[in-house]
C-alpha cells in the first residue's frame, strides 16, 4: 500500500525526511480493526515529528497522520478517534493516561491506504459530515471542545478571546464557543485571517496585542510566547487561560504578580476523551458548525500540503484525499 513516511528528522528542513513509499498492509491485532482510508488531514504535530520535536529518533520510520476517516472491512463509514490510551491508567480520563499516545507517535498513522486502530477508536461517521470534514475532526475539534467545556467550563454568555484565529484548534474554538452562546473575540496577524475569524463566527477580530472592548472570562491559547502577555492582560479578575500548545515558543514571562493579584487560573489541556469527541459531534450537529477546508491534496502531492501548512497561509484544514470513494 502507499504511505507517507517520516524516514528521518531535520529541524531546519523537515520535508527532507518525508517520503511516499510502498509498504506492507498492516496486520490486525486482536481488539483492533482495519480501516480503508478515504481522507486524512494535516496537523502541526506531523511537522513537529519531522523536525524531531517530541518524537524520539528511535521511533523513525513512522507513517505520519493523526486524523482520518474511511471504511471498515464490513463497509461502515467511520471517523478515527486519534488517542490511544487506557482510561483506567488515567483515573478515568484517557487524556490523563501517562502512557497515552496520538496515532503516529507509537502506532502508524493515517497517511496511507490502510490503518489499524483499536476497535474503540472507530466513531461512526454521521451522514451530515462529509469525509473531508470528518478527517479534520479529531485533533483540532476534539482539542477545542475539551479546552472550552471540560477544562475552562465555558457557559452561555461568557466572553472568550481566541488567539491566532486561523489555526486548526483556534478556528474550531471560535465556532464551538459561538455555538454555545459566548461572545467571541479573536486575534490574527493580517486582515485576511481576521476576516476568516469573522466569517466563522467571531464577533470581532483584532491585531495581536490589541486592546479588547472588554475583559474576557476565558482565553484560548495555542500560540505561546508571542501572545501570552496579552492573554493574561485580557482576562477579568478570576478569569481563565486554557492552553494546548505554544507554537511561538514555550518560555513566556509568567507574570506571576498578575496571576496571583488578579486570581487568574492557568489550565493545560491536550486532545480529548472519547466521550468528549461524541459530545463535540452532538454540538456540531445541533449548531451547524463545521470544519473549514482550505484545500485538498493527494498522497502523491502531500509535500505541497505540508509546504502550505508550514507557511501558515492556509485558512482552515488541509485535507489529504487518499481515495476517490465517498
Amino acid at each position: 500500500m502507499r504511505a507517507a513516511v517520516a524516514t528521518s528528522q531535520n529541524h531546519d528542513n523537515p520535508l527532507a525526511g518525508l517520503h511516499l513509499q510502498d509498504v506492507p498492509e498492516p496486520e490486525v491485532p486482536p481488539g483492533w480493526a482495519k480501516v480503508r482510508l478515504v481522507t486524512a488531514s494535516l496537523n502541526p504535530h506531523d511537522v513537529w515529528t519531522l523536525r524531531g520535536v517530541g518524537h524520539p529518533a528511535e521511533r523513525i520510520p513512522m507513517i505520519l497522520g493523526c486524523d482520518g476517516a474511511g471504511y471498515t472491512d464490513d463497509g461502515k463509514p467511520v471517523i478515527i478517534y486519534p488517542v490511544v490510551a487506557d482510561a483506567a491508567r488515567g483515573m478515568g480520563d484517557m487524556t490523563m493516561d501517562p502512557q497515552r499516545s496520538i496515532i503516529s507517535e507509537l502506532y502508524n498513522g493515517t497517511f496511507a491506504d490502510y490503518i489499524v486502530v483499536p476497535e474503540s477508536s472507530l466513531v461512526p461517521k454521521p451522514a451530515w459530515l462529509s469525509f473531508e470534514e470528518a478527517a479534520a475532526m479529531g485533533i483540532a475539534w476534539g482539542t477545542a471542545y475539551r479546552m472550552l467545556f471540560s477544562r475552562a467550563g465555558l457557559k452561555a454568555g461568557d466572553r472568550v478571546l481566541v488567539q491566532g484565529a486561523s489555526g486548526g484548534v483556534a478556528s474550531a474554538a471560535i465556532s464551538l464557543a459561538k455555538a454555545a452562546g459566548a461572545t467571541v473575540y479573536a486575534t490574527a496577524r493580517d486582515e485576511r485571517k481576521r476576516q476568516f475569524a469573522l466569517d466563522i463566527g467571531a464577533d470581532a477580530a483584532f491585531e495581536p496585542g490589541a486592546r479588547l472592548p472588554e475583559r474576557v472570562d476565558i482565553v484560548v491559547e495555542t500560540v505561546g510566547e508571542d501572545t501570552w502577555s496579552h492573554s493574561l492582560k485580557s482576562l477579568r479578575p478570576g478569569g481563565t487561560v486554557v492552553i494546548c500548545g505554544a507554537t511561538s515558543g514555550p518560555n513566556a514571562n509568567a507574570d506571576l504578580n498578575r496571576v496571583f493579584y488578579q486570581q487568574l487560573s492557568i489550565i493545560g489541556s491536550t486532545t480529548c476523551t472519547l466521550a468528549e469527541f461524541y459530545k463535540c459531534l452532538r454540538v456540531m450537529e445541533e449548531s451547524g458548525a463545521r470544519p473549514v477546508i482550505d484545500h485538498s491534496v493527494t498522497l502523491e502531492n502531500i509535500h505541497q500540503g505540508f509546504e502550505a501548512l508550514i507557511s501558515g497561509d492556509n485558512l482552515g484544514k488541509i485535507v489529504v484525499q487518499i481515495s476517490d470513494e465517498q
